[in-house]
């Protein structure tokens, strides 16, 4: 049976019932591994952080109150020890990278293996991070080439920080154009908030100032 060395606090966090509870069955089993309270909810998340001493939290990208990445850049703002996994359903190209670099420690897809999950949370309890094979940067050279020149460049704008009326008027197009266009590039690339753009941008090599 596996067990961790030392006594581990864990957290869930997932808005569907049947999926917390499937977690909770496949990590009862785990020697020292100790159920520190789950949440449906971005609120209720940051009500158990603040309440409980976590050691990992498995987590949700698609929960209410959680602006994907963003939520996981406040969380590791919040709570710099904190250890997050985050299990998703979202395979995007890259996600996994972005994950990381957003202040996630590791990143499963929920489609994935079951048999992933222990062996990332006790790799995470040794300060290893963990992205599993679908998270992988796969496919971005022809993402980004299926952008039109215009989304191209809009996309390198948002990188550095530009808002819609910032790339209007830069561009010399109306801010609903703007905004067009963000939401068509962020489609084509699995793109979801401001914060996967710039982090995608940077593993391009785009430049951002």
């Amino acid at each position: 049976m596996s067990r961790f060395p030392v006594p581990t606090r864990v957290a869930l966090a997932d808005d569907h019932a049947i999926v917390l509870e499937g977690l909770k069955l496949v990590l009862s089993g785990i020697g020292n591994l100790v159920m520190a309270g789950e949440a449906a909810d971005g609120a209720q998340l940051l009500a158990l952080l603040q309440r409980e001493r976590v050691d990992l939290l498995v987590m949700d990208l698609g929960m209410p109150g959680v602006d994907g990445l963003a939520f996981v850049q406040r969380l590791r703002a919040l709570h710099p020890a904190l250890r997050i996994l985050v299990l998703t359903g979202n395979a995007g190209a890259g996600m996994g990278h972005a994950a990381i670099a957003a202040g996630a420690n590791g990143y499963l897809i929920k489609s994935g293996d079951i048999g992933e999950l222990v062996p990332a949370l006790m790799a995470l309890s040794e300060g290893r991070n963990v992205i599993a094979a679908g998270g992988a940067e796969t496919a971005t050279a022809d993402a980004l080439a299926a952008l039109t020149r215009r989304e191209q460049q809009i996309l390198m704008l948002i990188a550095r920080g530009a808002t819609a009326g910032d790339i209007a008027a830069q561009l010399g197009i109306s801010p609903l154009t703007a905004r067009k266009h963000r939401e068509n590039l962020m489609r084509k690339l699995d793109l979801h908030n401001t914060a996967e753009v710039v982090a995608y941008a940077a593993r391009q090599g785009i430049p951002l100032d």
